[in-house]
């Protein structure tokens, strides 16, 4: 168990060959390489500059943004041990209100202000405490740096519970798409307020840093390098690929900038760096978005940057012939690059490794065992206090003034634009009892609907089933037969990347839906809309007459958003889907393509969205928490109370439950 984190991870980075390639991901693929198609290299350095402000404008805005004023740091040393020539610290310190990071100086022994190294972690159970971790900061520190290992928020000592070794990705992470501000900035915010504690240190010296980690650790380390013009040298190490080359594989959440194809590569990310001091270390045997060849892509286009500052020089690429690590030669790498950037001395040459002991990750804890304070903020109790925030700050704007400016805003900015294109329509078979009707959303995407006609007498209007385990059969669903047989026509909708459309490796614990969620999150286009094109596309193929959609567990926001945009749609029906987007825990059987960033700061939580339906028809049948467990009727009736100030009569029900025949008398 001991490295299972970064095993878990590994093994999904190389995509087994498949004997068809996947519509979705081939199209995922195609999109995003049209976004970046015109990509080229600034001729000028005041070109350069230009771009360089949009893009860190743009990142900065895909990060949901940083606190305009900072917090009191509130540093404690919470123990010392002393070894042969420096010291090591147990340290924590508050980087957002309410919010510590835990971490271990290493402390050169001596008298002056040294350089120092912020030293990130990836995806290693043992976080800041792991051996390999320990490695480089004990090598710098034994060579004169003054060394930060800090835990990342969700990871470490920063989990949501005591123990080491928990993952923050999956649906931990996705808590915090709603509010707007996902993982990759929350860990740029918090490494730059690493460097303000590095700064409060008489031992610093300020104008000497330099940051470095590999994989998850060397994400932050671009990241936090690029934004930050404090770092002077930057090492990331088994992380630096593109973008494109994250399309067909999985990758922790904390390393998506979402939309972020939409408005650069990571080449133009490594540029913003320039003319600092920059090394990029792959290994030879790493998964494809972290590749030797992957990175050479980037780098083809990062180095002119570098020229037009007159510093070439100031940016290397080093391959190691090694499998995913941060082993010897490349700490060795590593110490050379900052001894010639941080301490100018020494051509930048590896320099060899002291000797290296390293201790139980037990010991370097900041709160041993379960000692750990049980108020500990986190990752989604933090996106439930801002998106607790986030919605009382929208309804005392008087968010019902302009509900069409609410409808844009959910459409462009969260939903990455649902309107339906225009697209050909192909039935298969005969009109009577039942068709097939095939649509194409989009170029590369085509789906199937199946319509079946209601029994006689057949009563005017469609009811369209929805799930997102694939097509609603009538053979097997109780409710869509029973629709049918009151005299319903029922259309049953395999929306893409669910089904028999899905991926075939796309679940990662807790979400079924991971891989393509992510991959339309590059895109800008969060699956959620995605979906809701899917449906108002169908709905431009059926005609006029009067429909229904009934969406069934986390298909219920897929209806619900669609219902809010789209008049067409005369009733909804959710039957025990997602109550609120705020949960205090990580989400449990719901779908990580349901989690749209901004939704919270942009149009509202779930009972916002109903209340955009209205005055046409809704039916809340039975709703879940984010734990996926049942809301009582009393919590059902407060959570939706907002919801019912905008409809009139019995235009809206409440339903306690999922309940068959209840349904079944409301649809009558």
């Amino acid at each position: 168990m001991k490295r299972f984190i970064l095993i878990f991870l590994f093994a999904l980075a190389t995509p087994a060959a498949e004997e068809t390639p996947n519509a979705f991901l081939q199209y995922v693929k195609k999109h995003a390489a049209a976004l970046r198609a015109m990509d080229r290299t600034p001729e000028t350095l005041a070109e350069w500059q230009a771009q360089r402000a949009v893009i860190r404008e743009k990142l900065l805005r895909a990060w949901g943004g940083f606190p305009e004023e900072e917090c009191e740091l509130k540093p404690r040393i919470l123990g010392t041990e002393k070894r042969e020539g420096y010291r090591v610290e147990r340290i924590v310190f508050q980087t957002m209100p309410g919010v510590w990071m835990t971490a271990n100086a290493y402390v050169p022994d001596g008298p002056g202000r040294r350089p120092a190294v912020l030293c990130v972690h990836g995806h290693w159970s043992g976080a800041k405490q792991d051996r390999k971790v320990q490695a480089r900061c004990i090598g710098l520190a034994k060579l004169g740096f003054f060394a930060l290992a800090v835990d990342a928020l969700g990871a470490g000592e920063r989990g949501i519970g005591k123990a080491l070794g928990e993952y923050h990705g999956e649906m931990v992470a996705a808590t915090l798409w709603p509010v707007g501000q996902p993982l990759s900035g929350l860990q740029v915010y918090e490494n730059m307020r690493a460097v303000d504690y590095l700064l409060t240190r008489k031992e610093v010296d300020g104008e000497r840093l330099g940051i470095t980690g590999t994989s998850g650790g060397g994400n932050q380390t671009m990241y936090a390098g690029a934004w930050d013009e404090r770092f002077k040298a930057v090492v990331p190490v088994c992380s630096v690929g593109n973008y494109q080359a994250y399309l067909g594989v999985a990758c922790c959440m904390c390393e998506v900038v979402p939309g972020a194809l939409r408005f650069t590569e990571e080449w133009s990310v490594l540029s913003l760096t320039a003319p600092r001091a920059l090394m990029v270390i792959n290994a030879t045997r790493d998964g494809i978005q972290f590749s030797v060849g992957e990175a050479k892509k980037s780098l083809a286009l990062t180095r002119p940057i570098y020229a037009l500052h007159g510093k070439p020089k100031s940016v290397k690429h080093l391959p190691v012939e090694s499998k995913h690590d941060y082993n010897e030669p490349m700490r060795e790498a590593m110490y050379g690059w900052m001894t010639l950037h941080l301490k100018a001395e020494g051509n930048g040459a590896p320099i060899n490794e002291p000797k290296i002991e390293t201790v139980n990750p037990e010991k370097l804890r900041c709160f041993p065992g379960q000692t750990r304070p049980d108020d500990w903020l986190t990752i989604p109790q933090l996106a439930a206090r801002e998106g607790r925030r986030l919605v009382a700050q929208l309804e005392q704007s008087n968010w019902a003034d302009d509900l069409d400016e609410i409808r844009h805003a959910l459409d462009v900015h969260v939903l990455g634009g649902t309107k339906p294109r225009p697209t050909q329509l192909l039935k298969d078979g005969p009109e009577s009892p039942t068709r097939r009707i095939n649509f194409s959303p989009e170029p590369g995407i085509r789906l199937t609907a199946t319509e079946t006609l209601g029994q006689a007498p057949r009563k005017k209007g469609r009811v369209i089933f929805l799930s997102l385990n694939g097509e609603v059969k009538l053979a097997e669903n109780k409710l869509a037969a029973a629709v049918q047989q009151s005299g319903h026509t029922v259309v049953s909708l395999s929306l893409r990347a669910t089904g028999q459309h899905a991926y075939a490796r796309d679940a990662i614990r807790r979400a079924p839906d991971h891989n393509t969620a992510e991959w339309s999150l590059w895109l800008g286009q969060p699956l959620l809309g995605q979906w809701v094109r899917d449906l108002r596309t169908l709905l431009d193929q059926l005609g006029t007459e009067p429909v229904t959609v009934i969406g069934n567990g986390p298909a219920g926001v897929v209806a619900l958003s669609a219902a809010a945009l789209d008049e067409r749609i005369a009733h909804t029906v959710t039957i025990g889907s997602l109550a609120s987007y705020i949960s205090d825990v990580p989400y449990t059987k719901q779908r990580l393509g349901l989690m749209a960033p901004n939704m919270l700061r942009e149009a509202g939580d779930i009972p916002h969205l109903a209340a955009l339906i209205a005055p046409r028809r809704l039916t809340i049948a039975g709703a879940v928490h984010g734990s996926g467990k049942a809301l009582t009727a009393a919590e059902l009736k407060a959570n939706f109370n907002f919801t019912g100030r905008f409809f009139k009569g019995s235009s809206f029900t409440l339903l306690s439950s999922g309940d068959d025949q209840a349904i079944l008398r409301i649809l009558k």
